[in-house]
């Protein structure tokens, strides 16, 4: 049978079921979200429990990883998340065999939801086990490239800071990426045999009792000289789901482009229309997943009954086929109820903020460091003149022991100067030009002392004072606490940092301060830590982090926002500052959004968040 002969015979079985896929299709959705969800969140938070904190964010979370509890809670909520993934091709594959059985009627919906409930309550820990066994013979093929990968990484990108690399990506960068490259393509040359080899290894576990441990080998055996066809065959069906994926949502882009020209000024109407369109295409998505998951199922069914022809009339179980009256749709209706449930809270809660006029506060990143080199008293003055609520900065110490201003390691990117933040006196910042690598205009600007910060700020705004941490550290929480006393600015600084445990120990000098926690990446309940605000990646906010940390009187902070249409979203939500290499822009959304209506506010929510179509906000001939 040919590829697309293939294909085509699988999406004529998944379409002749389709109304049956896709009702098991919402219910194991729904499955997901009402149990293994929970139940992932609550292991991760037990885990994190034994750190004595109740989130960990960015480098935390590796080193969390590495402890037993956190390798133990990691592994399980893997498996439960794979588990999540293959549960719906292992429905409709029972349903497929069962409807062989039955001749060529096909599965109705309640037949559907019967098998389907009967194999989640009857296979969990055979699947849970198989999932477990999958994700640990994964992470020893990928362990030693990936650890020769990062070696290179380290041996080959130590001399400077990572954002110098990123910056101007110099031959060394380009060599590491080169050589990362090739032992990642080395390991997918050995994980593509091995994954095609176990292609019915689920099959044998759930179909055939096969015990989860010899199922890896028992496939491998079964799929001997079938492996090659296995790989073209799965990246054939890879290529077409993400095709349709793709085109669906380029037809929904460009119809909600087109409803700004079809509807003028009738905004009510538009929301309407918009929204209608993301509930089409969220249906439809569906549906097409539904078809790729039927399609699957049917083509490694087959797979798996030309190799293990006595198994394909085996019988399932009795449990399987019996009858069991409303059970199935009552389980149906009863996570249905409780997904819509959270479904309208939230929407009602977006609906609040969408409509509230709020005081954002603007937090200048780096100063303005949009329009002026970052980190100089240029870019503080500028983002004073802005009208900024607080201008934000990085500080470290020098070997000098001065507290400067500087977010990067070295001075490689802003000044093409290889000199360690920790190795620097104020004698050699005095000749590291940082401001011509923004443009020549601002040669003149140096490195500044946080006083001279604090000084320019004094009786013109505040300023948020970030702890940067890269291990050469000697008092910088008590220095930072005596410069900020001297120059009479404690009612007008904040403190944060990425390292929860330098917040602490600054609290522990200066209890009566406001600090805030900075996370780029975070796992547990950021809302719990001991932090009067919390900024986050623009990514990590959602409706429910923003109700959380209101519940615990803590206020959120979005970073680096620069495009209005983001900024408008995040307004939206209920965010408390934006932080922001772009001021006066968010100075100006702020204004321009109070003036839209409800309507004009929802849709710019809606196709940034949905990242779909494109409706332009404005702002004093600043276009989105």
């Amino acid at each position: 049978m040919t590829i697309v002969t293939d294909l085509r015979s699988g999406l004529h079985k998944a379409w002749s079921n389709l109304w049956a896929f896709f009702v098991v299709h919402l219910a194991i959705r729904l499955i997901v979200i009402a149990i293994i969800a929970p139940i992932a969140t609550f292991l991760l938070g037990a885990a994190i429990e034994t750190s004595d904190q109740s989130a960990l964010t960015d480098q935390d979370i590796a080193m969390f990883l590495l402890t037993p509890w956190g390798f133990v809670a990691t592994l399980t909520v893997v498996s439960l998340t794979i588990c999540a993934a293959v549960l719906d091709m292992s429905v409709m594959t029972a349903i497929l065999r069962d409807r062989a059985r039955n001749g060529s009627v096909a599965a109705g919906a309640h037949r559907a939801l019967n098998i389907g409930l009967h194999m989640v309550l009857n296979r969990a820990s055979a699947l849970f086990h198989f999932a477990t066994l999958f994700v640990i013979r994964l992470l020893v093929l990928a362990a030693p490239f990936l650890a020769v990968a990062a070696g290179i990484a380290a041996f080959t990108l130590r001399e400077y800071d990572i954002n110098y690399y990123l910056t101007y990506m110099p031959p060394s960068f380009l060599v590491a990426s080169g050589l990362i490259t090739v032992v990642l393509l080395a390991l997918l040359a050995i994980v593509l045999p091995r994954l095609s080899g176990w292609a019915i290894a689920l099959h044998l576990v759930l179909f055939s009792d096969v015990a989860p441990r010899r199922a890896f080998a028992e496939s491998t055996r079964l799929l001997k000289g079938y492996k090659t066809g296995v790989v073209i065959r799965l990246g054939a069906w890879t290529g077409a789901r993400a095709l349709a994926a793709a085109i669906l949502s380029s037809l929904a882009g460009a119809l909600v482009s087109a409803v700004p020209g079809l509807f003028g000024n009738h905004l009510a109407t538009a929301a309407a229309v918009s929204l209608a369109i993301l509930v089409a295409w969220a249906t439809l998505g569906s549906v097409v997943s539904t078809l790729a998951n039927g399609t699957l199922a049917d083509m490694l069914d087959r797979l798996f009954t030309s190799v293990k022809p006595d198994v394909a009339q085996a019988p399932l179980p009795d449990g399987w086929r019996r009858t069991a009256g409303i059970l199935p749709f009552a389980a149906f209706g009863i996570a249905a109820f409780g997904a819509i449930s959270v479904g309208v809270f939230f929407a009602d809660n977006l609906l609040d903020e969408v409509r509230a006029d709020r005081d954002v506060l603007v937090i200048a990143h780096r100063g303005a460091a949009g329009s002026r080199p970052e980190n100089t008293i240029s870019s503080v003055n500028k983002a004073l003149d802005d009208h900024a609520d607080w201008v934000e900065i990085d500080v470290q110490e020098t070997a000098d022991g001065q507290v400067i201003v500087a977010h990067d390691s070295d001075f490689m990117k802003l000044g093409r100067n290889p000199l360690k933040v920790w190795d620097a006196t104020m004698e050699d910042l005095a000749d590291i030009d940082i401001g011509s690598w923004f443009d020549p205009a601002y040669a003149d600007q140096r490195t500044p002392m946080l006083r001279d910060v604090l000084l320019a700020a004094k009786g013109r705004g505040k300023v948020l004072i970030e702890l940067k941490y890269y291990g050469h550290d000697v008092n910088l929480e008590q220095r930072v606490a005596d410069i900020v006393e001297e120059t009479e600015m404690v009612q007008d600084v904040a403190i944060m940092s990425l390292k929860y445990p330098g917040i602490q120990k600054m609290r522990a000098l200066r209890p009566d301060w406001r600090y805030g926690v900075l996370a780029a990446t975070s796992i547990g309940n950021l809302s719990r830590l001991d932090a009067d605000f919390l900024a986050l990646n623009t990514g990590q906010i959602s409706m429910q982090v923003l109700r959380r940390a209101r519940d615990q009187g803590k206020q959120v902070y979005a970073w680096t926002v620069n495009d209005p249409v983001t900024m408008s979203r995040m307004l939206s939500m209920g965010i408390d500052g934006l932080i922001t290499d772009e001021p006066a822009l968010a100075r100006e959304v702020i204004l321009a959004r109070d003036a839209l209506s409800v309507p004009e506010r929802l849709i710019l929510w809606l196709t940034d968040r949905f990242r779909i179509g494109r409706f332009d906000l404005q702002v004093d001939g600043v276009d989105a």
